[in-house]
């Protein structure tokens, strides 16, 4: 019977399995060092505002509350933009002709919304109440970051499932006291933890709150 297989057929195909694997083995190494880089978590980028509005200046060096701009923070189900009225308040006092706040005052002269872009923005199929987590005492600097030093808003978390989910399954150590969520500077409390060890374990009792069912899917897709 002549030979069907050339001699050098074994190798090809040893060589095609091969170049297989690494193609598999790559691909998985891409889509793992995709998921963790900046360019899919979005953190440290700045979106393009109508008004460069610096967190710097107003939080940091003004000392103004979050919940001064972001009114229903506390009450609303998804945290709210600063309706133009409240920028209204200062500017139509200072800096009242400044070209950069052009469409600030655009936006009180005819009714219309200023277009903000989100920068901590969640997929559709999340379910988020922001309420509910400033009532617990979750600080904003724990997902925002210090945005007391943004001179440009820009993502200090990847806001993916698993980040979520490691603060679901032990939220004792990120709870803080709810009247100091605005607070920005938490280094002597993280310095310390011993200090503060008992404070999220009485919270978890007060509140009820039951890491075991925190993370049920259902919890946050809905």
């Amino acid at each position: 019977m002549p030979q069907i297989f050339t001699k050098s057929a074994d190798t090809r195909l040893r060589a095609a399995l091969l170049l297989v694997a690494l193609a598999a083995v790559g691909a998985v190494l891409f889509i793992g060092g995709y998921m963790e880089s900046s360019y899919a978590t979005l953190i440290g980028w700045v979106r393009d505002q109508p008004v460069p509005f610096s967190h710097e200046h107003h939080v940091g060096g003004l000392g103004i509350d979050c919940r001064y701009c972001h009114t229903a923070v506390e009450t609303s189900e998804h945290a709210d933009l600063p309706p133009t009225h409240v920028c209204m308040t200062c500017h139509s006092q200072l800096w009242t002709g400044a070209p950069v706040l052009a469409p600030v005052r655009d936006s009180l002269a005819t009714g219309r919304p200023i277009a903000w872009q989100r920068v901590a923005r969640l997929p559709d199929y999340v379910y988020f109440n922001h309420a509910i987590h400033i009532d617990r005492g979750v600080p904003c600097v724990t997902c925002h970051g210090r945005i007391d030093r943004m001179p440009l808003t820009a993502r200090a978390e990847p806001f993916q499932m698993r980040w979520c989910l490691d603060c679901h399954r032990d939220p004792a150590p990120r709870l803080r006291p709810p009247d100091q969520v605005t607070r920005m500077d938490w280094s002597e409390w993280d310095a310390h933890p011993e200090r503060h060890a008992l404070y999220g374990e009485m919270m978890i009792k007060v509140y009820g709150i039951e890491p075991a069912k925190l993370d049920d899917c259902d919890v946050c897709h809905r």
